[in-house]
């Protein structure tokens, strides 16, 4: 029998909230229609904002909201957002289905969504396209409390008051869509434009984010980090606080990325194999940054992370648009407790995306919302933001799946927040349940204050519009006291929370 073995006097890193990230881009309908439907749609909203999923999203407490992109960062003009939006210019989107952008949805609406969510804010800046001005007079219109020619258009539009502005990101994915920079000449531009990301709050401090590598670039971590290090300042908070990463999990590659819904045991345990390739990525640029950065006081941003398939068949190709399964369910699982284990130098990162685009948490069709499998693993693993990480382990367990793409059977992280302990354990065989006994370290006896399970009778299981409570968590007893421990049984391809007093 497997065993997991909880240290709990020894805490580690506390679990940055931010790590429960989500993304949302001017991707498809991912904003309009996902997240804002306008003032005067019959859709129930608050100042354009869906009321429905605004309140499902405040149930996973959404730590911190990423936005305008991905690669349409690149090519956002912040100004062409702001105003009446009758005036506002409207653009191409020419990254993402060729549709027009009509810019109603901007910066004074990113604030309000953020409001209405509690959620800290994470704008991208266009480094790509655009120009140190531009970027500068962004942060300036964003916060600055006084007299100056941006605080002065953003009371002209309506807000007086600055706002808080969390992370500002210098440029996506430059060595790519945002540039096709190398990593020489990212790590210079970067120097020069955060020097113009002004610190205009004196009790609030803007975190600067770096564009980090494309999956195992580890050349492009080293050479920017390399750049930026050069003749910087030895102390580099508040020069760079957290470099970014981005990987998705492509199940047979990015020419056949499959369907959502529809795949085999082999591509089952691909899945999965890729979405444990995140620890091993976390681990090796974790290992360039402390070259750099041995104190890890840069963080690591995995600011878009998911499962990528192709898109639902008679939608738009460049929406991106795809159902969500138990698959979805698992490998989301497996990739938060790899962040857990990682928090001494993961800090963020953010699903991607939000609502109605890849591995999303909330899909809509006009007036109807339906919440993913994805959604209740977030639900489930809320408790872990804040905790301090406990040590723990998993003995006698086995790596299960073909030769070519092994994982092991279970993955877990636990964590401790007001004397609460929160166990979360995934089972990733698609076939065979799972049996492991799970004790403390500590000579007591802890009692069970809540136990959930996601689990379905098929992993090709999802929830629709018509039959929406498919998947859905529900109170988990498949546990049993034993000494002062517990056995649980796990059920094939099943995701359980465990909390305990």
């Amino acid at each position: 029998m497997a065993k997991l073995v909880i240290n709990e006097t020894n805490k580690l890193s506390t679990i940055a909230p931010e790590i429960y990230g989500h993304f949302s881009e001017h991707l498809g309908r991912c904003i309009y229609e996902g997240l804002f439907v306008g003032e005067d749609s019959d859709i129930p909203n608050v100042n354009g904002m869906r009321k429905d999923v605004v309140e499902a999203l405040k149930e996973i407490k959404v730590p911190v909201l990423r936005w305008p992109g991905g690669c349409f960062a690149d090519e956002y003009h912040w100004m062409d957002g702001i105003g009446k939006k009758e005036e506002r210019k409207k653009m191409i989107n020419t990254h993402w289905g060729g549709v027009v952008e009509d810019n109603s949805f901007g910066t004074h609406e990113y604030m309000e969504l953020c409001s209405q969510l509690g959620c800290k804010t994470y704008v991208n800046g266009n480094l790509g396209s655009g120009t140190v001005r531009e970027m500068s007079e962004w942060v300036e219109y964003m916060t600055f409390d006084g007299v100056s020619p941006m605080a002065d258009l953003r009371t002209a539009n309506g807000h007086r008051e600055p706002w808080k502005l969390d992370y500002f990101a210098v440029g996506n994915e430059n060595w790519g869509c945002g540039g096709n920079m190398r990593a020489e000449y990212y790590g210079n531009e970067y120097r020069r434009y955060q020097t113009y990301i002004r610190q205009f709050q004196k009790d609030h401090t803007v975190q600067k984010i770096a564009c980090g590598p494309n999956t195992d670039d580890y050349d492009w971590t080293d050479e920017v980090l390399d750049t930026c290090f050069d003749h910087a300042q030895p102390q580099m908070h508040g020069f760079m606080d957290l470099l970014s990463m981005h990987y998705y999990v492509f199940p047979d590659g990015w020419d056949n990325k499959g369907s959502s819904t529809e795949y085999d045991e082999r591509l089952w345990y691909l899945t999965m194999n890729k979405a444990y390739y995140m620890d091993e990525l976390i681990r090796r640029h974790s290992g360039v940054m402390d070259k750099y950065d041995p104190k890890k006081q840069i963080g690591l941003a995995v600011d878009e992370w998911g499962c990528w398939y192709e898109v639902e068949p008679g939608t738009n190709p460049g929406f991106l648009y795809q159902q969500s399964t138990m698959r979805d369910a698992l490998v989301a699982g497996a990739t938060l407790d790899i962040f857990n284990k990682h928090a001494d130098r993961v800090k963020m990162a953010c699903i991607a995306q939000t609502i109605n685009v890849l591995q999303a948490v909330i899909l809509t069709d006009g007036e109807k919302m339906i919440k993913t499998p994805t959604y209740d693993v977030f639900h489930m693993y809320r408790y872990h933001q804040g905790a301090s990480l406990l040590e723990s382990a998993v003995t006698g367990s086995r790596d299960i799946g073909p030769e070519d793409s092994k994982v092991p059977q279970i993955t877990e992280s636990v964590s401790e927040k007001d004397g609460v302990i929160t166990v979360t354990v995934n089972n990733l065989s698609m076939t065979e349940g799972a049996e492991f006994s799970l004790s403390f370290s500590e000579d007591k006896t802890y009692e069970v204050v809540e136990a959930r399970i996601l689990v379905s009778g098929d992993v090709h299981d999802h929830n629709t519009f018509d039959a929406p409570d498919v998947v859905r968590e529900k109170d988990y007893d498949g546990y049993k006291a034993e000494g002062k421990g517990f056995v649980l049984e796990l059920p094939a391809a099943s995701v359980v929370m465990m909390r305990f007093r």
